[in-house]
């Protein structure tokens, strides 16, 4: 196996520009997504889907203005003040996390979804039956099916640009390099560097999200630096994949059919003995 591939996305530079999200869309040919106006500032998709595997998010925060001047982050000033007193834009480009302990592989019944040689989640589409099982399955609510033949779709990292020795075509748009790709283990030194820069720059706020190899997916082949807490930017704090219990149910489902068989066979033993006249006076 090939070594394993990964996205490293650094929020703190994003510019919001959307290159990465025209950039996925061209290369993987994939549909628009029916131009709908969110109202939500400058984002147009609104959330990772079955059309949209680069999404990038727009969070406008303002400062809580006291008697002695801007105090917080717009969540009651609790938090040390790091917007300014115009506030701040954080921009995020989102993508599918390519979990170590993947729930939407570990679900699919046609063998649609595999991990490539780098270590990346991929659905063949021609392979998916559109039963929907890996839907629930992900803790992120990244993969989706389309409404027009029921198939579930995302992110495939480019697998194609992979096996041709290319980056993937949001990482080659990204004109800061927000979005690095590159070896994982290669990359999580890079994050870990970048976060002690910004501390030493007073940006104590910064911190990476799912690089850790013990979280409840087992560490992300997607992670991030962001600027806030990750339920700021729509992402969930502890994420857990709803598989990694599998073992330990299946055990407890073997345990309770054992036991339910003993209690027929037992069962089964004292109606021949009665009906042999074995049981006893009666």
């Amino acid at each position: 196996m090939a070594e394993r591939m990964g996205f490293f996305t650094d929020t703190s530079i994003c510019i919001g520009c959307k290159a990465c999200e025209v950039a996925c869309k061209e290369w993987n040919q994939l549909p628009d997504d029916g131009f709908v106006f969110e109202a939500t500032s400058y984002d147009n998709t609104g959330a990772l889907g079955a059309s949209t595997w680069r999404h990038v998010a727009f969070i406008e925060q303002q400062p809580v203005w006291t008697a002695d001047g801007p105090t917080g982050d717009g969540d009651g000033g609790e938090k040390p003040f790091q917007i300014g007193p115009d506030g701040r834009w954080l921009m995020s480009s989102d993508v599918c996390k390519h979990c170590t302990n993947a729930g939407c592989l570990d679900v699919c019944p046609t063998g649609a979804l595999f991990r490539t040689e780098f270590g990346t989640v991929v659905v063949q589409s021609d392979i998916c039956n559109g039963c929907g099982y890996c839907v629930p399955a992900c803790p992120f609510g990244v993969i989706a099916r389309r409404e027009d033949d029921g198939r579930a779709w995302k992110c495939t990292m480019c697998y194609d640009r992979l096996r041709g020795g290319l980056e993937p075509a949001c990482a080659k748009a990204c004109p800061t390099d927000s979005i690095q790709f590159g070896p994982l283990d290669e990359l999580r030194g890079r994050a870990a560097a970048r976060v002690a820069e910004l501390h030493a720059l007073g940006r104590t706020e910064a911190r990476l999200y799912g690089e850790s190899p013990d979280d409840g997916v087992g560490g992300m082949g997607a992670f991030f630096l962001l600027l806030d807490e990750p339920e700021v930017y729509g992402l969930p704090p502890d994420p857990v994949v709803p598989t990694r219990n599998l073992p330990a149910m299946w055990r407890w489902a073997g345990a309770a059919a054992l036991t339910m068989a003993g209690a027929v066979a037992l069962s089964f033993l004292g109606s021949s003995d009665r009906l042999l006249g074995r049981g006893g006076p009666r």
